[in-house]
């Protein structure tokens, strides 16, 4: 089964996954990294692996694997 795999201290919220996310999947959570930063989540119900947070992601934030 794949997974999605978040680096929430690379996340600079700028939301480009969240907008374009097919499933609605992803959210901002309400923790902070350490660069006070509110990382995005990911619903794990709604996520399909589809790729599409990672090739609009700015700052490789992402992972998906197999």
């Amino acid at each position: 089964m794949a997974e999605l795999l978040i680096d929430k201290e690379l996340c600079k919220a700028c939301g480009y996954c969240i907008h374009f996310c097919p499933k609605e999947a992803l959210s901002f959570s309400e923790e902070m990294n350490q660069k006070s930063y509110t990382p995005v989540q990911v619903d794990k119900e709604k996520c399909i692996f589809c790729g599409t947070c990672y090739t609009v992601c700015p700052d490789t934030v992402f992972e998906i694997r197999a």
